[in-house]
């Protein structure tokens, strides 16, 4: 089922969430598959590379691979004592293998993978990557639309953004082929195929409908853009309701470009007084620990310097390597009252980590909005082959809150003390007063009943409630699977959705 909705694409949304090891070479991440930051984490033993080439055959590779495993992985019981790596074709399938078990387990579900050390560099450092500059959602009708659209991408400036269904896909306006003929059963892969690689200057012909029902036909070209982190559109801004006034902050990914628009957003906040606050972290796959760990502290101005957000533990060999972060209270930090954390399927790792941090300060006073959240307590190291290019993502650690709460794989639903049930209605944009999800989040603020998030209710690895709830909702309204190819990039797997 690796390239079914509920398979491998979703399970690597949990890879999307990584921690300040998880960012880059040595570093750790806390993400569904490809968090990344800068923290301190252990160094790999360097390897001899005389040539560019040394050490790179498949086999080589494999062998290294299996090795990093054995000396990291925070399961090691799961791991087999050997085997063959010779039936595998591609170190990603022998790693695939390896992590079986602990994958079963329902610890691993790929958050362990091999990935590029330029692509994630690149990603982390920068925000770049490749494509249309969309993320979309497919519903279990089979009607895909865009969830979001990020300024500086190629679907923005041709018009599309959230809301936007796409009807069919193309080469050329001749060969268009409807969104729900490319779709086997439960297998999307030849929907994300169509969509075609993540290389600038790859054109598709899309035949799209808008909110207002326009149907229309364009040509986008991908091309390399920089992911703001916060939208200049609505990523941060101060919303009044009902005589009062609230703070929302959409976080897209945890990566560095993200630090500055976060304390700039968080000393407004402070500035106008305001400590009602809504962080949107609905589609946010996770990424550098560093950053939550940023987050924690721009919510910690009232915090004593002894104060956990996270613990940071290893397997009992590795013990000298387990950490805490204490709160650093910073010129822009707030004491907030009241949060609520609007969040989902697509909402995992880091993001988990920022939710889960302030349970034990705010207890019912931090609710969940939505739905549930993936549930990826764990995070990776970065381990660098640098000749061949390969930087190893080894789920090496878990995390945990100040009341040592983090077992939560099936989601943060049942660790909330406070949630409220939401949809994501598309038909507004996101941070949206009428958007649901926004508009229940100030429900929650005010003080305002609501219905439970439940696990069971809540969103499964695809996004979004479960499908039996999905008739009873409009079309903008619906539960939609964030579209996740079979092997994600590094900006997808911190991205769900992003194409």
């Amino acid at each position: 089922m690796r390239n079914s909705r509920f398979g491998r694409g979703l399970s690597a949304i949990a890879a999307l969430a990584m921690v300040s090891s998880c960012g880059g070479g040595g570093t750790g991440s806390i993400g569904s598959g490809g968090d990344g930051t800068p923290t301190p984490t252990p160094t790999p033993t360097p390897t001899a590379t005389p040539t560019p080439t040394a050490g790179c055959t498949l086999r080589e590779r494999q062998d290294w691979a299996f090795a990093q495993l054995k000396e990291w992985y925070l399961f090691p019981d799961t791991l087999p004592a050997s085997l063959d790596p010779t039936p595998y074709t591609s170190v990603e399938d022998y790693i695939d293998a390896l992590t079986a078990t602990a994958r079963a387990q329902h610890k691993d579900r790929y958050f362990t993978y091999l990935t590029s050390i330029a692509e994630e560099d690149a990603y982390y450092n920068s925000g770049s990557s490749a494509g249309f500059g969309v993320r979309l959602g497919l519903t279990s009708t089979n009607r895909l639309f865009v969830t979001e659209a990020f300024e500086g991408g190629p679907a923005l400036a041709a018009g599309i953004d959230r809301g936007t269904e796409i009807v069919a896909i193309g080469t050329n306006s001749s060969n268009l082929r409807n969104v729900s003929d490319l779709i086997s059963g439960s297998d999307t892969s030849a929907l994300s195929n169509a969509l075609g690689p993540d290389t600038a200057g790859t054109s598709r012909v899309l035949r799209i409908t808008s909110l207002t029902g326009a149907t229309s036909t364009v040509t986008v070209t991908k091309t390399q853009f920089a992911l703001d982190p916060v939208s200049s559109r609505y990523g941060a801004k101060i919303i009044s309701d009902g005589g009062q006034q609230f703070g929302y902050i959409n976080l897209r990914t945890f990566i560095n470009p993200a630090e500055q628009p976060l304390k700039d957003a968080f000393l407004r906040f402070r500035t106008n007084g305001i400590t009602n606050i809504i962080i949107d972290l609905r589609y946010n796959g996770g990424g550098l620990i560093s950053v939550a760990d940023l987050m924690g502290d721009l919510m910690g101005a009232n915090r004593a310097p002894t104060d956990v957000w996270e613990y940071m533990t290893f397997r009992p060999e590795k013990s000298a390597q387990n950490s805490n972060h204490t709160f650093t209270p910073m010129s822009q930090s707030i004491a907030p009252t009241k949060i609520a954390f609007i969040g989902g399927g697509g909402t995992a790792s880091a993001s988990e980590l920022v939710i889960n941090g302030m349970v034990p300060y705010l207890h019912a006073n931090a609710g969940l909005i939505g739905s549930n959240t993936y549930g990826k307590p764990v995070g990776q190291i970065a381990l660098d082959k640098s000749a061949c290019d390969d930087r190893f993502r080894v789920i090496a650690f878990a995390i945990q809150n100040a009341a040592h709460n983090g077992a939560y794989y099936d989601g943060l639903a049942s660790f909330m003390e406070a949630s409220c049930q939401a949809s994501d209605d598309i038909s507004y944009q996101l941070g949206d007063p009428n958007e649901q999800s926004t508009r229940r989040a100030l429900d929650y603020l005010e003080g305002k009943s609501c219905t439970p998030v439940t696990a069971s209710a809540g969103t499964s690895a695809a996004g979004g409630p479960p499908h039996a709830a999905k008739a009873q909702l409009s079309v903008t309204e619906q539960a939609r699977e964030l579209l996740t190819p079979d092997r994600p990039s590094t900006p997808q797997r911190e991205v769900p959705g992003l194409f």
